[in-house]
């Protein structure tokens, strides 16, 4: 472990339970803002009227970065974000660096998402699936522990959650045959409190829905954050694909509880419910999507609502309470896999469309009708807004067999159809029905970028892998500023404010930019 200490004139706050309950919308404190994941921020001093005049304020670069996809968090003027087993601390007004965690060995594999503050700790999970706890004050280690064993083929992307004294941490991949789980661990100590396992053993509830033994290397990792109802006090999330992914024959059955979103008692880590999307995946469609919550009628009734736009191309709507099924919609226009779904939400499979040995064009594409990019909702238009993929794949299939230590499981895989080349929307739609609102083509964008941002500015800010941060108006679609930042862009755009100024900052390939209005201003109290 390497630490970097610099002095700066910032204060250190400790972040208290309440403060996570009730987030003060002047900082950043959790992965998509708040326990409910709606990412609209109540911060309105860059508006529609004024963002033309944003412009950037600092840009802090990462030395051997490629492609970050951490959101920072921000605690009184304090910025937290992660490079694969780095954090970094810096000044939030001016991008200077005050301290820097470099973890050793540095291992290298996949996306790291961010981190969680709570007390004066900084938590992460890193690329050997361990989590570690920092001094927020400058860097030191204070613990870590073992979450799973790299040797296997483990790791840590997600962007750790806190709820009460506990660390929620999901992990990674499915891809591996490697069966996914949910932990808790004590915040203070780094005990492991209580474990949900994603593929259910023998004599557990679910696992007859396995072929044979095929359940012990069934996949069902749970890679992105979740979101959480403290009333409730429910955590959601959810789960990824069946193993291997594309050869369904040798794991016959639903494959429960891959493709799922589950309702967990965030006490115990029990299941209270589950809502599968897609049964039987032969697709690679991981359910992992950021859930939603929302406090909406419908059709004439208050409701808690869970809303998920999912990689399969249905946009849901359920009961969060229950797990009841209330809604569900495309919300891509290529969808060939699926006629519709039933009463209950289990899709209408139309036959043939799996894949084949000769390869089968399948709308979406295992790349999704969306992926790991966060939506947005607003509580001032009540619209969903998520970034699309249209276009189709071509998915074959061979036989596969499992080898221990981390390798691919997947019974072959897809590539892009040269008939529908893929294109990204951002897409308003309407919370309670689907109905898409509008749609804002990103120009030349075919691949996966940012998520979303919206504002009581009226705006909903996306990004593209051109590398252009760009505002939308939240009622109409329309383009109103947009910055090439000149790399591509895989995080989600996040606002804080520090002494009267509210910034927009982005993390992109290997910087963090952030933007602020020309000539400053003064914050319009946000609503509390």
């Amino acid at each position: 472990m390497r630490l970097f200490l610099l002095t700066a004139a910032v204060s250190f706050a400790q972040v208290t339970y309440p403060d996570l309950l009730k987030a003060d919308p002047n900082n950043w404190l959790h992965y998509n803002g708040q326990y409910h994941s709606q990412r609209h921020s109540l911060l309105k001093q860059v508006n529609t009227a004024n963002v033309k005049s944003l412009v950037p304020q600092w840009i802090y670069h990462v030395d051997a970065a490629r492609r970050l996809e951490s959101v920072p968090i921000v605690v009184d003027g304090v910025m937290y974000f992660t490079n694969p087993n780095e954090v970094y601390a810096l000044d939030a007004r001016t991008g200077r660096e005050i301290w820097r965690y470099e973890r050793q060995p540095a291992l290298q594999k996949g996306p790291n998402r961010g981190v969680a503050v709570y007390g004066n700790k900084v938590y992460l999970g890193t690329p050997d699936a361990h989590l570690v706890a920092l001094d927020s004050r400058n860097g030191s280690m204070l613990w870590e522990t073992k979450i799973a064993e790299a040797s296997e083929g483990y790791w840590s992307p997600a962007a750790p959650m806190i709820i009460k004294d506990k660390v929620i941490m999901g992990i990674a991949p499915s891809d591996h045959g490697l069966n996914g789980f949910l932990d808790a661990y004590d915040a203070n100590t780094g005990e492991r409190l209580w474990r949900w396992h994603a593929i259910p053993r023998p004599g557990e509830p679910g696992n007859e829905t396995w072929a044979g033994d095929s359940w012990k290397t069934g996949g069902g990792g749970t890679w992105l954050t979740g979101s959480y109802d403290p009333e409730l006090n429910l955590l959601y999330w959810g789960t990824g694909n069946p193993a291997p992914d594309f050869d369904g024959d040798v794991r016959k059955g639903d494959n429960l509880y891959t493709e799922c979103i589950v309702a967990l008692d965030a006490d115990t880590g029990k299941m209270k419910w589950y809502f599968q999307t897609t049964p039987w995946d032969v697709h690679d469609w991981d359910a992992v999507e950021i859930p939603i919550l929302v406090d909406a009628p419908f059709k004439g009734a208050k409701r808690k609502l869970l809303v998920q736009g999912n990689r399969n191309g249905y946009y849901y709507v359920l009961d969060r309470v229950t797990g009841e099924f209330l809604l569900g919609t495309p919300f891509i226009k290529e969808l060939n896999w699926a006629s519709g779904l039933d009463a209950k939400g289990r899709p209408i499979r139309v036959p043939g469309v799996i894949p084949s040995l000769q390869g089968t064009k399948t709308c979406p594409a295992t790349s999704g009708a969306t992926n790991w990019m966060s939506p947005a909702y607003s509580p001032d238009t009540k619209w969903f807004y998520i970034v699309a993929q249209e276009g189709c794949g071509i998915n074959t299939k061979s036989r596969d067999t499992f080898r221990p230590g981390g390798n691919s499981f997947m019974g072959t895989g897809y590539i892009e159809s040269p008939e529908e080349p893929w294109q990204m929307f951002i897409r308003a739609l309407d919370v309670t029905t689907g109905k898409m609102m509008w749609e804002y083509k990103q120009i030349n964008s075919r691949r996966y970028a940012a998520g979303l941002l919206s504002t009581a500015g009226g705006l909903v800010f996306g990004a593209d892998d051109q590398g252009f941060l760009t505002a939308l108006d939240a009622r109409t679609g329309k383009a109103l500023w947009s910055f090439n930042t000149g790399q591509q862009i895989t995080s989600q755009p996040m606002t804080y404010t520090v002494d009267g100024k509210q910034y927009v900052a982005i993390v992109n390939g290997s910087n963090v930019v952030s933007f602020a209005l020309f000539g400053g201003g003064t914050t319009a109290s946000p609503e509390k």
